[in-house]
C-alpha cells in the first residue's frame, strides 16, 4: 500500500522505522507537528519522527492544522491508501480522515477501551495495572472509539516508569502496526467495534497532577513519581523551591511523619501517610539530577524540616 505515516514523539519513531523497511509497502510521506521548542534553551527543533523521515529521504508534512486546505490537497495528490497513526498529537478532522482509502489506523497504548485519550501508559501505572498493551484501531471523530485491529498485551513491571513501559510497548506496538497495515492490504483484517463495558479516560497529566501529596500512602507516592517519570516529571517543595523526584523506593519502616525528611549514611527517607520512602534521584533548580544522599549533604536538612 502507499501509506503516509503521521506521527511526532520519541515513541512513534520504532513504528516509522519498521514501516521503512516493510517491502510491502511503500512511505510516501511523513506528516508530523511544526518544530516547537524544546529542553531548557527552548530552541525550536525538529520532532524525532521528522529527523527520521529526513535521514530517509521522504517527503515531510509539517501542517498546523491537519485541516489546512493545502494539507489536504497534497494529501488527496499523494493518492494514499492509508495512513498509520503514532501520536501524531493534534486532531484529526472529518475532511481529512476522509481522504485515504482505508482511512487512518491509529496505534493507542493501551488495551482499548481502557484509558482513551492522551496519557494511556502513565494512567496504567498511576491506577496500579498490571497488564497493558497497545492497540490498533480505525479512527473515526470520536475519542479513540473507533473499531479495534489487534492487540498486544505487555506484563507492568513493579519499578516500571512510564518512560520504561512506553519504549517497550513503542517497540511491541511497531510489530502490531506492521501485521495490521498487511492484513489490511490483504483484505484478511475487519475492524471489531469497542465493547460498551470497561471503558476509562486518560486525560493528559499536568505538571500540577504530578506533585506529591505526602499525606498519601506510600504505594500512592511511589505510582505517581513513576507515572510522571520522565514527563511531566514529579516534584515537592522544600525550603520554598521546586524539588524534582526520580522513582521512590518504599521502606519497611513507618517511623516519620508525612512529608518529614531525615537523611541518613546511605539515603534519605521522607514520611507518608502509611510507610516511609528513600528518595532516588533529586534535581533542585538550576542543577542537574542528583543522588538524593549528595543533595542532603548540601542541604543539611534540620531535624523536623518537611517535603511539601
Amino acid at each position: 500500500m502507499r501509506i503516509a505515516f503521521a506521527g511526532t514523539p520519541a515513541a512513534a519513531v520504532p513504528t516509522l522505522r519498521t514501516l521503512l523497511d516493510n517491502p510491502r509497502h511503500e512511505v510516501v510521506a511523513v506528516v508530523t507537528r511544526p518544530p516547537a521548542p524544546a529542553g531548557r534553551g527552548r530552541r525550536v527543533v525538529a520532532s524525532p519522527v521528522a529527523e527520521l523521515a529526513g535521514q530517509a529521504g521522504v517527503p515531510l508534512l509539517q501542517p498546523r492544522r491537519a485541516g489546512d486546505p493545502e494539507f489536504l490537497a497534497e494529501l488527496v495528490a499523494l493518492d494514499v491508501d492509508c495512513c498509520p497513526v503514532v501520536a501524531y498529537g493534534a486532531l484529526l478532522p472529518a475532511s481529512a480522515l476522509a481522504v485515504p482509502r482505508h482511512g487512518w489506523v491509529n496505534l493507542h497504548f493501551s488495551l482499548l477501551p481502557a484509558w482513551r485519550g492522551a496519557a494511556p501508559v502513565q494512567h496504567a501505572l498511576l491506577h496500579g495495572d498490571e497488564l497493558t498493551g497497545a492497540s490498533t484501531f480505525r479512527i473515526e471523530e470520536g475519542l479513540d472509539t473507533g473499531p479495534v485491529f489487534g492487540v498486544v498485551t505487555e506484563p507492568i513491571r513493579p519499578d516500571d516508569t512510564a518512560g520504561d513501559l512506553l519504549d517497550r510497548l513503542a517497540v511491541s506496538g511497531a510489530q502490531l502496526m506492521a501485521v495490521t497495515l498487511d492484513g489490511i492490504a490483504d483484505g484478511t483484517l475487519v475492524p471489531v467495534p469497542q465493547p460498551a463495558e470497561g471503558v476509562s479516560l486518560a486525560p493528559k497529566i499536568t505538571v500540577e497532577d504530578a506533585r506529591v501529596d505526602w499525606a498519601m500512602p506510600a504505594l500512592h507516592v511511589d505510582r505517581v513519581v513513576r507515572a510522571c517519570t520522565p514527563a511531566p516529571g514529579a516534584w515537592t517543595e522544600f525550603r520554598g523551591e521546586r524539588l524534582k523526584l526520580g522513582p521512590v523506593r518504599r521502606c519497611d519502616t513507618s517511623e516519620l511523619a508525612p512529608g518529614e525528611l531525615r537523611a541518613e549514611r546511605d539515603g534519605v527517607r521522607v514520611g507518608t501517610a502509611s510507610r516511609d520512602v528513600r528518595l532516588g534521584t533529586v534535581q533542585p533548580p538550576g542543577k542537574r539530577p542528583m543522588p538524593a544522599a549528595d543533595w542532603a549533604r548540601g542541604a543539611r536538612p534540620g531535624a523536623g524540616e518537611r517535603l511539601g
